[in-house]
């Protein structure tokens, strides 16, 4: 199983090659936050399955199912903190305040 990427030190973004993305709110509670993966999951599995079978009806409806569950996760949309702070989401990591320690963390490893 692959470790799991590293998450900025206020929790905001997870690292994928060198891009950060949205993590999910940690405020929500737990049982909800557990049911929109488990939606979220669902919603991508009929994105393939619509792909497979060339369906683009039910590609947009999975697709928006998609963007509804990781809107309710905090993933997209407005952001979940309220310091004012901007939104660095899909930005690669070494253009943004994060840079330095991305730097440390990559070094370190």
């Amino acid at each position: 199983m692959a470790p799991s990427p590293p998450h900025t030190p206020d929790g905001r973004y997870l690292v994928v090659r060198g891009r950060l993305w949205r993590a999910a709110n940690p405020h929500l509670p737990e049982a909800q936050r557990q049911s929109w993966v488990r939606q979220l999951m669902a919603a991508r599995r009929e994105v393939g399955l619509a792909r497979r079978q060339g369906d683009r009806e039910a590609l947009a409806r999975a697709g928006a199912a998609v963007d509804a569950a990781k809107r309710a996760l905090g993933e997209r949309g407005p952001v979940w903190w309220d310091d004012g702070a901007p939104d660095y989401n899909r930005h690669l990591v070494k253009n943004t305040p994060y840079a330095a320690w991305h730097a440390q963390w990559t070094a370190a490893e």
